[in-house]
């Protein structure tokens, strides 16, 4: 008997990694393994969330993740509705929690929450009665982006154990790199933040990863290098002197390549500033990834809808 058949789900909501188990990680990318053929059909659907209705509840702009879980979605042959504050009472006065209960009173399964403040996604899990996904919450997680880095990870060398990662960037506003975190670390790797210290979260020796503060130190050594986005929006000061100068400490160059593993993974979540964080030439490169991550993250936004449907029903046929 497999280590997945052994195995059972019970969590309702997906609202980080940090609370997760090594165990129900490996379950989730084993649960997107299966799912990963329905993209290769003619007719790119199967049943498991027919007649269920799943919400795009996004208060931020968003383009692979909101478009990834309606796909996702869609392919589980779920309805999908796509919240727009633009269009909706928000822009009226309506607090989150009453449009949410308001979308709720239609008859909603599972709300795929996206929210500039942190906690946003735990708040509707301790108040509504559907399924809750978090698809980023302010500085907190970003938990499918977590799961299809490790997936694409996985993918190519095989397992986790033992490689060496490196997150460059601006660390200290990403929830990406949060979720990276918990789940390359559980999974067995060893993390390294890269970046100037003013990018770095005041709490990060808290945290279980190192720290480096050039990227030309840990190039040769890492076998995975994902590179982050500055958060242009988030920052209240400018935390270096230049876009140039950061780009020349920490940009992912041809050069800095030249000094890679020849097998190193560059990895980004998207989107990306072209010649700030990486050369385009890389970007494009043979040892990126990037958009197999786009590809994986199909596979893995629909085994989380999947699994917390199911954690769902079961709870409310007890």
């Amino acid at each position: 008997m497999s280590k997945t058949e052994t195995f059972k789900w019970n969590r309702k909501h997906l609202l980080g990694l940090m609370e997760l188990s090594r165990q129900e990680i490996e379950y989730i990318l084993d649960t997107a393994e299966g799912f990963r053929e329905i993209s290769t059909r003619s007719i790119k659907k199967a049943p498991p969330l027919r007649g269920k209705v799943v919400v795009n509840l996004f208060f931020e702009d968003s383009t692979r993740t909101r478009n990834s879980f309606t796909l996702a979605a869609e392919r589980l042959s779920a309805d999908v509705m796509q919240f727009s504050t633009k269009f909706s009472s928000v822009s009226k006065g309506e607090t989150l929690l009453d449009t949410a209960k308001n979308l709720e009173a239609m008859g909603i399964d599972i709300v795929v929450i996206r929210h500039s403040a942190g906690g946003t996604a735990k708040l509707l899990s301790r108040t509504l009665n559907c399924a809750v996904v978090n698809a980023g919450d302010g500085y907190g997680e970003h938990p499918t982006q977590g799961l299809l880095d490790a997936f694409t990870i996985r993918q190519i060398k095989g397992s986790l154990e033992g490689l060496e990662v490196a997150i460059v960037g601006d660390i200290a506003h990403s929830r990406v790199a949060r979720s990276n975190i918990w789940a390359l670390t559980k999974l067995g790797a060893n993390v390294t933040l890269v970046g100037p210290p003013t990018l770095m979260p005041p709490a990060v020796k808290q945290l279980p990863v190192k720290v480096s503060y050039s990227l030309d130190d840990v190039i040769d050594k890492v076998d995975v290098v994902n590179m982050l986005r500055i958060q242009f929006e988030r920052l209240g000061s400018n935390p270096f002197p230049s876009i140039r100068e950061y780009s020349h400490y920490f940009g992912l160059t041809l050069d800095r390549m030249k000094k890679a593993k020849p097998d190193i993974i560059v990895m980004h979540p998207g989107p990306i500033n072209r010649g700030v964080e990486m050369e385009s030439e890389v970007a494009d490169g043979k040892n990126s990834v990037i958009l197999k991550q786009v590809e994986n993250g199909l596979a893995v936004r629909m085994a989380v809808l999947y699994l917390v449907n199911q954690a769902s029903q079961e709870l409310r046929n007890k």
